[in-house]
Formats: C-alpha cells, structure tokens, sequence
C-alpha cells in the first residue's frame, strides 16, 4: 500500500483539479517527474473515469490517485435559490443560456466511481468534502488502496484518523479552489497552510501541505513545519498537460486581476479564486447548496467559457508564480 512519507521520490504531490485542468497527461507528468499526481475525479462519469484512469497507466508507470467528492445531502433553501436564479437571470439571458428553475441533488455517482478505483486498483484514493463510511474505507483498504482524506482543521484531521485513512492532505486557507471543509454549511477555519500542516502532523500520519506554494522556498518551509510534501495545483494550471481554459490561464498573468477571494457564487460552497465581476456581483447571494448552485451556474460558464469576468478562476494566493512551462520544468524549479 502507497505511503507517503516512504515512496515518494520527490516531495511534490499534484492537486487534483476537477472540471478541466486535471487530465491524464498532466497527472502523468507529475508522476513522471518523482511527484505524485492526483487526478480530479470529480463531475465525469464513472466510464470516463475508468478511461482517465487508464489514459493515465498508458502514460506513466509511476503511481498516482484519483480524488473524489465526497456527497453530502442538505435541504435546499427554494426561497433563497429562486431568488438566486432571478438575479442571474439577466446574465444568463445576455449569454443565451435558459436557468433551471429547480435542480435535483446528485451524488456524482459516488458509488460507481469507487467500483471503478476498486476494479482498477488506483494506488491512492484521496477524499475531499468530508469522509466516506467506514465500510468504503474498508474496502479499499481490502484492494490495497491507501486512503487520504484532505481537512482544513484539526478537528477534522483527528475524525480522519479516527475512521482510518492513511494520510492527510492539510489545505490551509490560501489553497486555491475548493475548501475542503467536510460540512458545506461550516465557516471557513482560515487557518495558515503551515500552522494547520504543523497541528495536523502531530497526529503521526504522512501530512502532504497545501496551499500558497509558489517557489522552493515555499516547499522548504512547508517540509520544515512537519509535512512529506508540498501539494501544488494553482502552479499546474499553466502548464502545457493542464486542461484548463486558455481565459483561465491567460487571467492568472492578467494585471487586472490582483487578489483572490472565497466566495460560495458559482457553486454554493466555499472557494478560492480570482476576484472578477461575477464574484463581485453575487457574492454572498448563492445558497449554501452543492451542487445544486454549481449545476444552475454551469449553462453560463459554459457558454462563456472565454470571458474570465464570468467564468470560475480558481486560483491559490500564489497565482503570480504561475507560468507556461511543462509540468516537470514546475515541479524541477521546486526542488532543484
């Protein structure tokens, strides 16, 4: 079974990052450079998984893991949603694109997609939103899947531990993307990447740190504070392999975009990215509904997939560092 602290060749992991950047080429790369890549295995369907994950293995006899979502069914505010859809209403409209009055709770085919890790035998599966039952836990354990579990707080670290994954992943507050708190509705801990990685490492399990890598340094410190790697993703997101949308890549070098924020806007949880007119227009106005908001926002990102005022830019606070290269030339400027 996969262990962190032992079998990695070079202290780097690659993020695992849904909806786009992540791809078997990328993950690949990673992998192929001594890190270990990660592959988002969110938002495609079980059978596309299983092709990613074998896309993957023709490129790289390197191991990687595979991160999924981990589902959590909360009542929907209709009141608070209705009103959400009406005020994106005219955005939606200029874009050419009709909202969903209602949207259904999915799970994203969670269930599947552990048949598919378990038939394929991923050699990590990390979990991010929270934490699988322990049964899940157990069986992939049973096909000698290490389990990881990625946690903004030590309380969340310690009921880790306690249902038995293999490591953590400690995301601190300047990780770009996703917060990875395990209950949609929680407030964001805002803890500092190496403060968390070095209370969250005290608990004896293989740490990786994430969140605001931007250079040697920043993995140096994060190695110092207790981890065994230092996780990058926003890093990745201009590189050659990632499949992230050129007014993605091209914004994160865009001088009028100059902070990140955390905002639930386009998909009802918390997340980090670049602060645009969206942002700025309906933060604070989506219900804390996932995916429920992320399905009513997707017909408008997707038909304006080319203007960064209206797409997601996630992005951690070392979006500047950014820059097009390979994956291996990032990861090399990391550790040389």
């Amino acid at each position: 079974m996969y262990r962190f602290d032992t079998d990695l060749t070079v202290p780097v992991v690659g993020a695992p990052m849904a909806g786009g950047p992540s791809t078997p080429a990328l993950t690949a790369a990673v992998s192929r450079a001594g890190g270990f890549g990660f592959h988002g295995g969110a938002y495609v369907s079980p059978d596309t998984l299983r092709d990613d994950v074998r896309a993957t293995r023709a490129l790289t006899d390197r191991p990687f893991g595979v991160n999924l979502f981990v589902p959590e069914r909360v009542d929907v505010d209709a009141t608070a949603f209705a009103a959400y859809r009406e005020r994106l209403t005219p955005l939606a409209d200029r874009v050419g694109v009709e909202l969903p009055e209602q949207v259904a709770f999915t799970d994203d085919a969670f269930p599947a997609k552990i048949d598919v890790l378990v038939d394929e035998r991923v050699p990590v599966v990390s979990f991010t939103f929270g934490l699988p039952d322990r049964a899940v836990i157990d069986r992939l354990h049973d096909a000698g899947i290490a389990v990881s579990s990625t946690v903004t707080s030590v309380d969340e670290a310690r009921l880790a531990v306690e249902a038995g994954v293999d490591s953590l992943c400690a995301q601190g507050f300047s990780a770009g993307g996703h917060r990875a708190m395990f209950a949609i509705a929680d407030a964001d801990p805002r803890i500092d990447t190496l403060d968390l990685v070095a209370a969250v490492a005290d608990l004896g399990l293989p740490t990786v740190g994430a969140g605001g890598v931007g250079s040697a340094d920043d993995v140096r410190a994060i190695l110092d504070a207790g981890a065994v790697a230092a996780q990058i993703g926003t890093l990745l997101l201009r590189t050659r392999e990632a499949g992230t949308r050129q007014a993605h890549k091209d914004a994160l070098a865009d001088p009028r975009f100059t902070r990140t924020v955390t905002t639930r806007a386009y998909s009802g949880r918390l997340a980090r990215g670049l602060e645009n007119e969206f942002i700025r227009a309906n933060d604070g106005r989506a219900p804390s509904a996932y995916p429920q908001v992320n399905t009513l926002t997707g017909g408008i990102r997707k038909a304006a997939s080319t203007d960064p005022d209206v797409i997601n830019l996630w992005a951690g606070s070392g979006f500047r560092s950014a820059r097009v290269a390979t994956a291996a030339d990032v990861i090399a400027g990391l550790v040389g």
